[in-house]
């Protein structure tokens, strides 16, 4: 497949350039020291030997980011389960998913996981500019199939002319039988209220021919649903909310992202899971092409939030969360006694790990509570819909 130049600069890296790239990040002594932190001097030895004969992507997946998940999953987990039963072989692999966004790197890498293992493919990433905070990540990202979303732009006419790149750059992939994932938001619903961007879904339609519904159809969208059972970053979302309030013009730095993707990474996750809802080609057909350009787009919206909320996995820890929030034992049959203690143990001390100036710690563990429920309390409604 010949990838059009108009791409180049966000475009994830070729089988041509796989070599040179390959050779830069494995010369990177901080790329070797965060390996080394975190699986161990030898794992990387093992690894690194490995990815110096490769040759592609696909090599680089298989030999590199498969085993290093692997790692993580039985070390930061109680295991990853995923049910894809609902995508429809007519479509190919010409699948675009369309996601909520729990983790800024592994949720990605936990879907290549899947495709990889069960369908012997994987999907372009798309993943924000600002995230690339060092040359090395860069390198890594591009090299795992994943492509740039520039979000460090300000002016409106560099900023539509890279929607469309954006745009454009994902239907070729759809067209050429490629899957892409793309998370429904930029950047991740911090108190896990999950609901998709009618501008994401704008961008997107910008490439198509015809109206806003048969271009979206055109990419053959499919709700994916990530649930974790603990997130590790809930208490930097939780400080992040209270430094936003105490201080309006408060903005994260790039060692905050930093701080996220490494926390998120390396955190405990508890019990993973990822629902794939049907292809909703024909449940675009029935929006009104007569309405206004908006409605359609916030139909599409709902269509997709709807695929996501109602194959959420709901754990203990989210009817725990919904009871002690609003003072009830509505859902007190899904959890037990000992299931809250230790889920309360497990707040104060994420709450513990806070260090702002003037915390208050009954705003924060309320923040944290939702970040808990609403996954619940978004499924509920989508399966009363």
């Amino acid at each position: 497949m010949i990838i059009p130049s108009e791409f180049d600069s966000i475009r994830s890296y070729t089988a041509a350039e796989m070599p040179g790239v390959m050779a830069r990040l494995l010369k990177d002594p901080e790329f070797s020291e965060v390996i080394d932190s975190r699986c161990g001097s030898l794992i990387r030895r093992f690894l690194f030997r490995k990815a110096s004969r490769m040759k592609n992507a696909e090599e680089f997946q298989k030999k590199i980011i498969l085993p290093l998940a692997r790692i993580l999953l039985v070390l930061r987990s109680k295991g990853l389960t995923g049910n894809f039963n609902e995508l429809d072989p007519e479509y190919g692999e010409g699948l675009l998913f369309i996601s909520n966004h729990r983790d800024i790197v592994l949720d990605s890498v936990f879907l290549d996981y899947f495709l990889l293992k069960d369908y012997r493919f994987s999907a372009e990433i798309a993943i924000g500019d600002n995230l690339m905070i060092k040359p090395w990540i860069e390198d890594f990202v591009r090299l795992n199939h994943g492509f740039l979303v520039r979000r460090s732009i300000t002016s409106p006419e560099e900023m539509l002319k890279a929607s469309t790149t954006l745009s454009r750059y994902i239907r070729f992939n759809i067209n050429h039988d490629k899957p892409v994932w793309l998370a429904q938001r930029e950047g991740r619903a911090k108190d896990s209220n999950d609901l998709t961007q009618r501008s994401v879904l704008k961008m997107l339609s910008i490439s198509g021919d015809g109206d806003v519904i048969s271009s979206l159809a055109g990419l053959h969208i499919v709700p994916l649903a990530i649930s974790y059972e603990y997130d590790p970053c809930d208490w930097l979302k939780a400080m992040e909310f209270q430094l936003k309030r105490d201080d309006p013009g408060y903005r994260k730095t790039r060692l905050n992202d930093l701080l996220n993707m490494r926390t998120g990474i390396f955190g405990y996750k508890g019990h993973i899971h990822y629902q794939a809802a049907g292809c909703i080609d024909s449940l675009l057909d029935g929006i009104d092409r007569n309405q206004p350009r908006n409605f359609q787009l916030e139909e599409a919206a709902r269509l997709i939030d709807n695929g996501i909320h109602r194959n959420y996995r709901i754990f203990p820890c989210n009817r725990i969360a919904s009871d002690v929030l609003n003072g009830t034992r509505d859902f007190s049959e899904g959890y037990s006694e000992r299931e809250k203690k230790s889920f309360m143990r497990y707040l104060d001390r994420q709450l513990s790990k806070i260090r702002i100036k003037n915390p208050d710690y009954e705003f924060l563990r309320t923040k944290m509570l939702e970040m808990y429920a609403n996954p619940l309390m978004n499924k509920i409604k989508a399966l009363e819909q």
